[in-house]
């Protein structure tokens, strides 16, 4: 369980920098360069994310129940990691309706992601992970909202076109995802 606390200050601190230090991030970019911090902050996330897994993994092991979901919890977290995998596809199609609309799809994917999850897991190190998602996606949605404000940052309208091929590609991706790669990545067949 160390690893995965450890794993998630690791990776998340690091992501959270825009929250809690924008200011201090700018000025070491600035400082050292685009990309000695990109290097920085790729290799800080790799390290975490791969302790954090270490730790979820060896705490998978003798896992300890905090609840049992109910069984259509499974039915309720897959149409919501449909919707996760549209947001976060919609993060990266330009010009399309979600992104103008809801303006930042990529967090409020990971968002949504961690409550599927969270329902439908009830073992202490899958609650820990999924929450500590939850509750930093939130925050930085909340920062991301504010920085917004404050810079008057718009989002240009998107197209019914880039609009559909977001919805089509993103549920493609949940489907190919719930039915071969989280099991041959997670060793979880969600159905």
């Amino acid at each position: 369980m160390e690893f995965l606390i450890l794993g998630l200050m690791m990776f998340l601190g690091l992501h959270s920098t825009r929250i809690f230090a924008d200011g201090w991030r700018s000025s070491l970019r600035a400082n050292i360069g685009e990309p000695r911090w990109k290097c920085i902050y790729g290799l800080g996330s790799i390290a975490g994310f791969a302790t954090f897994l270490r730790g979820f993994f060896e705490a998978g092991r003798d896992p300890e129940v905090l609840w049992v979901p109910p069984s259509y919890m499974h039915h309720v977290a897959a149409v919501l990691m449909m919707v996760s995998f549209i947001l976060l596809t919609a993060a990266y199609i330009p010009h399309n309706s979600i992104k103008a609309r809801l303006h930042h799809p990529m967090t409020l994917g990971v968002m949504v992601w961690s409550l599927a999850h969270l329902l439908t897991n009830g073992h202490l190190h899958e609650v820990i992970l999924f929450g500590s998602f939850l509750v930093w996606s939130v925050m930085l949605l909340r920062s991301a909202i504010q920085r917004d404000a404050a810079a008057g940052t718009s989002y240009p309208a998107g197209t019914t076109g880039a609009t559909v091929t977001t919805v089509l590609l993103g549920g493609f991706m949940a489907l190919a995802f719930a039915h071969w790669i989280h099991l041959a990545l997670i060793g979880v067949k969600p159905f």
